[in-house]
């Protein structure tokens, strides 16, 4: 019998990569429920094409507009909208899998509702793990959810760890895990040309096709930070067990140490639909429709050790996974605040890193134990940054 499978976020980029994996797997999987922010003409389209259950807009303004562009096309999707439909399509029990690619803290929600009703749920949405990471991992382990990685580096760690590392990093004679960073765009711009680094400069990533945020995190390294956090929660590692190589072909997606002095590392053309098929077919195979690596083409792989002056908000996340508590929820909070105004043209570049620290430095600290705690803490760390923009323009 064939899977069925929620997206949320089906519009972005690791949504039409997994559309296309189930494109071409079709005698595999079935399409349950899609779901976007805003595109309704997109999301109607996909609903037509893969015959979906339910069609899911973010905006509830837009649902009349929404049915209106499924009639047109013939789809008999069913429409739901908000919150409380994007939770009904994660949770949906005719769901086995959910692909939860909903950029930001908005993907949380619905993500957390995917992990209570013990789907499999892939995990593109990698701010569940960074504001909510001990509420989102009980919640797993208590509905019984099975969470795979689809970040080709979490999901290239997952590959090569050993498959009872679940009873401890250590005990499975794990000794670091290595996450490769491309550097983004400006690895090697002078430090004194950031300022002037313009939005479109800064979504140009050289290997990655991704969406506007996740380009300028790229670009400022936050995204690796963040990567990290996730790290930790994924794998139960320390923050000891933790680092990050720079290395700008990005064929090298990462890598895992072991006490023996082996290293094991996952290889691939830069494409997102390597990880995604992955995940969804695990523990098996399938055919993914990537090119194929030909090592003897490409050269050299290189490696060098991130600069943490050049890029603070590397820096910052360290800071924040070591102290624990509602500090991931600060930075990533303060970060999606700093790069919708940097996109926005309200602030330079360079002044990304400076915002987030200056909330991070303002917050105060604590413990998170349940969803309230986490939006709470969220919620005062957007408003103390918009409340420090002004000092950043």
């Amino acid at each position: 019998m064939s899977e069925g499978v929620s997206i949320l976020g089906s519009t972005g980029s690791v949504g039409e990569s997994t559309l296309d994996v189930i494109r071409r797997n079709g005698d595999r999987f079935r399409v349950i429920a899609l779901t976007a922010n805003r595109n309704v003409e997109r999301l109607a389209e996909q609903c037509a094409e893969h015959d979906a259950r339910y069609a899911v807009i973010a905006d509830e303004s837009l649902a009349g507009a929404l049915t209106t562009e499924l009639q047109a096309r013939g789809s008999r999707a069913r429409v739901l909208a908000g919150p409380e439909g994007l939770c009904a399509a994660a949770d949906s029990p005719e769901a086995d899998t959910v692909m939860a690619a909903i950029v930001g803290a908005a993907g949380l929600e619905p993500t957390l509702a995917a992990a209570k009703a013990g789907k499999k749920v892939l995990l593109a949405n990698k701010e569940s793990l960074v504001i909510a990471g001990p509420v989102f991992m009980r919640a797993a382990r208590e509905g019984g959810a099975r969470v795979l990685p689809v970040d080709s580096e979490h999901n290239a760690i997952f590959q090569a760890l050993p498959g009872d590392f679940g009873r401890g990093l250590t005990a499975t004679g794990v000794e670091r895990i290595i996450l490769t960073a491309s550097g983004g765009p400006f690895l090697d711009v002078p430090a004194d040309q950031l300022a002037d680094i313009t939005p479109e400069q800064a979504c140009n990533h050289p290997n990655w096709d991704m969406g506007r945020k996740i380009s300028v995190d790229s670009a400022t390294l936050m995204n690796k930070g963040l990567e990290l956090i996730e790290a930790h929660w994924l794998f139960t590692a320390d923050p000891d067990q933790l680092e990050v190589v720079v290395h700008p072909q990005s064929i090298v997606h990462s890598m895992v140490a072991y006490r023996d002095g082996s290293v094991l590392a996952q290889l691939g053309t830069p494409d997102m639909r390597t990880p995604i098929a992955y995940a969804l077919s695990w523990p098996e195979r399938i055919e993914a429709g990537v090119k194929r690596l030909n090592l003897v083409e490409l050269g050299d792989l290189s490696f060098r050790a991130p600069d943490l002056k050049r890029f603070p908000c590397l820096r910052l996340a360290f800071e924040a996974m070591r102290e624990g508590g509602s500090a991931p929820v600060t930075l990533n909070a303060a970060n999606e605040i700093a790069v919708e105004a940097f996109l926005d043209g309200r602030i330079g570049f360079d002044r990304i890193p400076a915002l987030v620290e200056a909330v991070l430095e303002q917050a105060e600290g604590g413990p998170l134990n349940d969803l309230e705690q986490v939006l709470h803490q969220d919620s005062l760390a957007r408003t103390r940054a918009r409340e420090l923009m002004q000092e950043y323009t």
